[in-house]
């Protein structure tokens, strides 16, 4: 029990520390903490890849995660070097559809993991606090979608 104890406060602290859920307080981040699980992955490992089943998203605790999509030739192409605090794959927990590109562990990692299952099961266990993870996830897509939109004026 113990150990579980620990763990949850360990994933309090990253889930208060991300900026994700800056709106949550730290009794939310708390709450919500025994819903997400902890994950390490090897340098080069494949996270998930583009067009798989979504069901998880993740934030970094540490090391560098390479999103990568195939451009019009069918090659792999990074897109983005995500580091400690990012957040991706928040899409998949909220629509459950394919995912839209390739993530690997471009070093170790180590990530903080959210489930449609534990979001689904959050949402009958502590709907509160549900509703509090799911606007912050909404917020963080909104941003970037209206980030990426600012990026095809230019």
């Amino acid at each position: 029990m113990a150990n579980s104890s620990a763990l949850n406060n360990e994933i309090r602290i990253i889930l208060m520390d991300c900026g994700l859920f800056n709106q949550l307080l730290p009794e939310d981040c708390a709450a919500a903490a025994g819903f997400f699980s902890l994950v390490k992955m090897d340098q080069d490992e494949v996270i998930f890849r583009e067009g798989d089943a979504g069901n998880f998203m993740c934030i970094i605790q540490y090391g560098n995660v390479s999103v990568r999509r195939l451009d019009l030739e069918g090659n792999e192409v990074e897109v983005a070097l995500l580091r400690k605090g990012r957040s991706f794959g928040e899409m998949a927990v909220i629509d459950g559809e394919r995912r839209s590109a390739t993530c690997i562990a471009s070093t170790e990692v180590q990530l903080v993991s959210l489930g449609k299952d534990s979001l689904d099961k959050m949402m009958v266990d502590a709907p509160r606090i549900a509703a509090k993870v799911i606007r912050a996830l909404a917020v963080a897509l909104s941003r970037r979608l209206r980030m990426a939109d600012g990026q095809k004026l230019s």
